[in-house]
């Protein structure tokens, strides 16, 4: 997938374009993109306009919601899903103070023939643009607008926020579902911890957190992926209670491992709830709880 920083031609070919954010890129965004692929034709190319940063960073800094992807996740769905470009600018006061018409056209000059949105999508100044003024609007242009249904499942809307609300929550299977694909993810390098993994005989890895929403504090079953292997794992989400820690971390145990990998990735996936962190009356009883936590997630025992 080719990137661009600004909203400019850079072929002669037409295009067909998908906008949104896409965070999570859940299963109503998939569905945006299989339409715009559909609409596709021989020669033609499909793109995808989306921001970098996330609105309300600009309009309301402070209110902005955690991400469910970091930048580089979400760009790497996009590619994933079959674009053939993406346009992944800032938004910023070039941007949010743009009326609806002259939004939309900084579109025309990129070669569009159809513009796929959400049924919801709201775009210019004070969101003033939606998808009938689009229609409207592009359409004496002769260019096609198609505005996609909300996906729904369980009766609910499919949306960023519903995920957003399950992952802190600790509900990784719904929001694994809603999400499609490989669905939630933390990956990031390994780095130095503490060491007392070593000592209480369950050697853990360190992943640097990532600039994105975290799942609450738990212990959690998940598949954690290191040098394009799969490893049955138990993951550590919070602030290490039995050792009076201030800093929230992510640690990792991974079965059948033995391999010091400071600095490398680690990708953890299919994180489910086992239960809540908590104090010990002693370190001996918070190894006998991990022991419990092995045989709870059908792991054999360690050590």
């Amino acid at each position: 997938m080719k990137l661009y920083h600004q909203i400019e031609r850079n072929s002669e070919r037409p295009l067909v374009l998908a906008i949104g954010f896409f965070d999570g890129f859940h299963l109503g965004h998939r569905e945006i993109a299989r339409q715009t692929l559909r609409l596709r034709k021989p020669g033609w190319r499909a793109g995808v306009l989306t921001f970098a940063n996330h609105p309300a960073t600009h309009l309301r800094p402070g209110t902005e919601p955690p991400m469910i992807c970091t930048e580089q996740e979400r760009l790497c769905l996009l590619a994933r899903a079959g674009f053939d470009e993406c346009f992944f600018v800032r938004f910023d006061d070039r941007i949010a103070t743009l009326s609806p018409a002259a939004f939309l056209e900084l579109l025309i000059p990129l070669g569009v023939r159809a513009v796929v949105v959400g049924d919801t999508f709201r775009f210019g100044h004070r969101r003033a643009g939606d998808t009938a003024f689009m229609s409207e609007y592009l359409m004496r242009r002769g260019i096609r607008v198609v505005a996609v249904d909300r996906v729904g499942e369980d009766g609910e809307r499919v949306s960023s926020t519903r995920i957003r609300g399950l992952i802190r929550e600790g509900d990784l299977a719904s929001a694994d579902r809603l999400l499609g694909g490989a669905g939630y993810e933390i990956r990031g390098p390994v780095e130095f911890g503490a060491g007392r993994g070593h000592t209480l005989g369950f050697p853990t890895a360190n992943i640097s957190v990532p600039s994105k929403l975290i799942p609450k504090d738990g212990v959690y079953s998940a598949s954690a992926r290191y040098d394009g292997r799969d490893y049955a794992s138990l993951v550590s989400i919070g602030t290490n209670p039995q050792f009076n820690g201030s800093r929230r971390t992510v640690e990792a145990w991974l079965r059948d491992f033995a391999h010091t990998i400071y600095g490398r990735e680690l990708w953890i996936r299919d994180l489910r709830y086992v239960r809540e962190q908590r104090l010990f009356p002693d370190v001996a009883e918070l190894v006998e709880q991990m022991q419990q936590d092995v045989a709870a997630v059908g792991y054999p025992s360690y050590g």
